[in-house]
């Protein structure tokens, strides 16, 4: 096998299959068929570049089919969006096409369906079609509509069409296999009643077709080769097949559906319906907020076209579901913006710096490189003078040994310009600094090839002149959620996980070469992260987004809390060893602050139930990580796990352990119960005098 075929991804293989066993290259066809209920997201980022890059790979046509049969929830709104995003993105359509152009062929196919036994109206309630319809053990049974006549059948349908009957009066069913192992072959559903104005046409229909027969047919009319889903509708497939048999003409292309992997992301959600939950709470300032996975909030943040393309490319097309880690997605924005972005110089957290010895009145234009790493990019100048401004957190006024930055006494660079020495500061009436003094060494400028300018210091600081600086709002941006999963914890709402520091405004100074930016430019804030240019903007107000900081600050907070948490079970070695109350003392609060740090609801479930074993200090551990996290609750812990730590805790050696898990209980009434007799045995036997007084208070 040549190196070529082996890079290529199954769904290639597949279209290559077809090719040699002899279907027309000039048949390939593709669409991206999108509902417009929502705008597009990242996940949707992933099927888009698998079929556009389909049809580029193949010069074959690629279709964008709007898939809108249900008007409850489509809007145009969401259509614009959606081209949008696709035209942004870097791709362009062959066809545009609306499911809705084909309502009358689908309707004339199902009267013929009628016609032919293998569909019919169904006037049950939808509970009672539910039940009808069987579970996935048990096989359906027929309603008692199924044998309603043909001309009966045809007469209501006309009716339903004709809009003489209320929504959920009556459906029309595909009369398939009601015991069939696929459930969804059960006759299914292929219209419903719904008095509702279409975005497209009007009020014409009364009835509406269901996805699952109107997609197949759709592939059919355009003539699409190979019709590409997530894994979701492999099931689907089957049907999906059948509604092709009743319709197929041998002389025309048939479509064959194939399933791929979804894109799942961490420290995020990719339903619609939630993220239209955060769009219509004010959650989030729309669709487009920048901290929303959605195309267009991803491009308002500051993401380019470039590195969705490219993230969507490592991550490849697979038959296996799998999360991304979405420090992948940030690593590849930060790949492309290096290549492209200007460095320039900005100042969010401002503290005064004067340099006493440059004369006031003195003003200079420095030379500063706009990318290092493209040598096209060039240069500009940027002013410098007596007064600056640099970042609060770059000064201490007394440092510890690894500071390299600007503290009393020692040397630092100023970016592009001199050395400057800390000398002493101006504090105000409460003791904050209000200005730093220093000296600077005026041989020492940047690109002058003095001696000076060559001597090594501790570190480099960014700033800006105050004389010249521009006022910015600067909106920092973070992850919305704090947990990697918030919508797969069973029992808890995805909203309890939103990230209450997702958005800071703030005030910041920037770099006098910046005042006539445009909206969705980008820059490099020097030591600071990459950040772009909002469409709120205006002459007199420039506001700047955070796209993504310079290094994976969450992979460093997640590994930090994953270092916590081990250090933190070697201080239970500690706490359990020490013999000195008050020594003990200390050490468990040290413990419980560790624990209420933690922001991870992951990563403190795992830690629970990897403790629950039979091993005195562990089981210490998972009981203090469900008593002090306000993350976890006992109600997060499946009954099982917690049966097992309740039952081990209270056997436990270890008195510490038993009193832990009987506070546990008392505020776990449902388990409590369960161990009323347990604790009852515990209390004729139990030794330990704090114990007893628990058990004693609990009066059982």
């Amino acid at each position: 096998m040549s190196t070529e075929e082996k890079s290529l991804h199954f769904i290639e293989q597949i279209i290559e299959d077809s090719l040699s066993n002899g279907f027309p290259k000039d048949k390939l066809r593709f669409r991206f068929p999108p509902e417009p209920n929502g705008y597009l997201h990242i996940g949707h980022a992933k099927s888009i570049c698998l079929n556009f890059g389909l049809g580029l790979k193949y010069n074959a046509p690629v279709n964008l089919r709007f898939d809108d049969t249900n008007p409850a929830k489509e809007e145009q709104e969401y259509v614009d969006a959606i081209k949008e995003d696709l035209k942004w993105l870097g791709f362009d359509w062959t066809e545009e096409l609306y499911s809705s152009d084909y309502f009358q062929q689908l309707y004339e196919w199902a009267v013929a369906m009628i016609k032919n036994g293998k569909a019919y109206v169904d006037s049950q309630s939808s509970e009672d079609m539910a039940i009808q319809k069987g579970t996935p053990t048990q096989p359906g049974v027929d309603g008692p509509y199924r044998n309603r006549t043909i001309a009966e059948n045809l007469a209501l349908f006309e009716a339903m069409k004709n809009g003489d009957h209320p929504e959920g009066s009556h459906v029309l069913r595909a009369k398939i296999d009601m015991k069939s192992t696929n459930m969804l072959m059960r006759d299914p559903l292929m219209y419903r009643i719904l008095h509702r104005h279409h975005h497209r046409t009007g009020n014409d229909w009364n009835i509406y077709p269901m996805y699952d027969y109107a997609h197949g047919e759709s592939d059919y009319i355009e003539q699409i080769s190979h019709s590409i889903c997530t894994l979701e509708f492999v099931m689907h497939r089957e049907l999906y097949n059948w509604f092709l048999d009743q319709i197929y003409d041998a002389n025309k292309v048939r479509p064959h559906q194939y399933e791929f992997a979804r894109l799942n992301l961490n420290y995020t959600v990719m339903s619609k319906r939630k993220l239209l939950q955060l769009v219509q709470e004010n959650i989030v300032n729309g669709w487009d907020d920048p901290r929303m996975p959605t195309i267009s909030g991803l491009r308002r943040r500051g993401y380019t076209a470039a590195s969705i393309r490219k993230f969507c490319e490592i991550i490849g097309v697979a038959k296996r579901e799998n999360v991304i880690d979405f420090s992948l997605l940030e690593f590849c924005l930060r790949e492309d913006l290096n290549k492209t972005a200007p460095r320039v110089m900005a100042v969010l957290d401002p503290i005064k710096l004067v340099i006493t010895n440059y004369p006031e009145d003195k003003e200079e234009w420095l030379e500063a490189e706009n990318n290092q790493e493209d040598e096209s990019a060039g240069f500009r100048k940027v002013p410098f003078s007596r007064e600056l401004y640099i970042e609060r957190e770059d000064f201490l006024e007394e440092a510890p040994a690894k500071f390299f930055r600007l503290s009393l006494g020692k040397e630092v660079r100023l970016k592009n310009a001199y050395i400057i020495k800390g000398e002493h500061v101006v504090k105000d009436a409460s003791g904050t600094i209000t200005e730093i003094h220093v000296t600077y060494d005026e041989d020492s400028r940047s690109g002058s090839g003095s001696e000076a300018s060559q001597r090594k210091v501790a570190g480099t600081l960014h700033w800006v002149t105050i004389k010249h600086a521009i006022e910015a709002e600067v909106r920092l941006y973070d992850r919305l959620f704090i947990d990697e999963a918030p919508d797969s914890h069973k029992e808890k709402n995805f909203l309890e996980f939103m990230n209450p520091n997702s958005l800071e405004v703030i005030k910041g100074f920037v770099e006098p070469s910046l005042a006539t930016v445009q909206a969705g430019e980008k820059f490099q804030f020097q030591r600071l992260g990459y950040f772009n240019v909002d469409k709120d903007s205006t002459e007199d107000k420039i506001i700047f987004n955070k796209t993504v900081g310079l290094k994976d600050a969450w992979e460093e907070k997640g590994k930090k809390e994953e270092n916590l948490l081990m250090n933190t079970q070697k201080e239970i070695n500690k706490y359990v060893k020490e013999k000195e109350e008050n020594n003990a003392l200390l050490i468990l609060n040290s413990i419980i602050a560790n624990i209420k740090s933690i922001d991870n609801y992951s990563l403190i479930i795992q830690t629970v139930v990897k403790n629950i074993k039979n091993d005195n200090n562990a089981l210490l551990f998972s009981n203090l990580i469900l008593q002090h996290s306000d993350k976890v609750k006992v109600k997060d812990i499946d009954a099982e796990t917690l049966t097992k730590l309740y039952t081990m805790s209270l056997k436990s050696q270890l008195a510490a352990v038993r009193i832990l898990a009987i506070e546990n209980l008392q505020v776990d009434l449902t388990n409590f119960n369960l161990f009323e007799n347990q604790l009852s045995e515990l209390k004729k036997i139990e030794k330990n005098e704090k114990v007893l007084q628990l058990l004693t208070h609990l009066k059982i």
